[in-house]
């Protein structure tokens, strides 16, 4: 029987209540699936916008292994000289190389292989900055030397781009996994050539909102056309995720499946 390394993704996490999610749900998730490594896409952790070293120290010690972020990770100022001293956290990787921060590492373990980790953004209705396809490519070269198990981040806006570039990579990375809507989609698959995708993952934090902030702010947005204050939702908790199992000889995805699960009724009193 083939040796496999069960990855959990964990959808973009938003605001303190995502926080308080994930510190309730991750564990008795990972136990339950026995996780080999977590990612979680933190750029909106702090407020819904960006993400301090603080916060990022408290993801970590709730259980994740890496966070991936996107345009968000650069909302705080506070946050840029901790992108040069962290190794877990990442900024993506098609920014100007003249920016701090890495965007992407090889993360080793005891009892299991080295797994890469990638963050990319997209390009469409975001800002113009390097080839996403063109940077990737040129990542895994040498990503490959390290380990056959890597994992993409693609913080897109547009479900084309995202599939385009899952059809792009399809055999060269073990997962691509998108962020950024935090709406989940249902496609999740197996390429034919092996390498896993969904279009988005989803968000961590307060369904009860509209992508995280309160509807009433949202809607008042949409009928006025004028700046409104964009509170965090607190209701409804939920974390988003998939399981993915990708074979460790190959770096093939062997199964991938989403999940949803809410705080419980008994731990939803903060």
């Amino acid at each position: 029987m083939a040796n496999t390394m069960k990855v959990l993704v964990v959808g973009d996490i938003y605001g303190k209540p995502g926080r308080y999610t994930l510190s309730v749900l991750l564990p008795r998730i990972q136990e339950e699936f026995l996780i080999d490594f977590t990612i979680a896409n933190g750029e909106n952790a702090a407020g819904g916008f960006g993400i301090t070293e603080n916060i990022s120290k408290k993801l970590r010690s709730y259980g994740v292994d890496c966070i991936t972020s996107g345009n968000h990770i650069w909302d705080r100022q506070e946050i840029v000289s901790f992108l040069d001293e962290s190794d877990y956290l990442l900024r993506p990787a098609n920014y100007p190389p003249t920016n701090p921060g890495k965007g992407y590492h090889v993360f080793h373990s005891e009892d299991k292989p080295p797994i890469g980790v990638i963050n990319l953004q997209g390009r469409s209705f975001m800002k113009d900055i390097d080839c996403p396809f063109r940077t990737c490519e040129r990542i895994i070269e040498d990503l490959k030397e390290e380990t056959r198990i890597i994992v993409v981040d693609f913080h897109a806006e547009t479900t084309a781009e995202k599939k385009a570039f899952g059809w792009f990579m399809d055999g060269k990375v073990s997962l691509i996994f998108g962020t950024h809507t935090h709406i989940q989609t249902a496609d999740e698959t197996i390429l034919p050539d092996g390498t896993g995708y969904i279009t988005d993952v989803g968000m961590t934090g307060p369904f009860e909102s509209v992508i995280g902030v309160t509807k009433e702010a949202s809607i008042a947005y949409f009928l006025k056309k004028t700046p409104q204050r964009f509170d965090t939702a607190q209701n409804d908790r939920k974390l988003n995720a998939i399981i993915v199992e990708i074979d460790e000889a190959s770096g093939k995805t062997t199964k991938i499946e989403r999940l949803e699960r809410s705080v419980p009724d008994s731990d939803d009193n903060h």
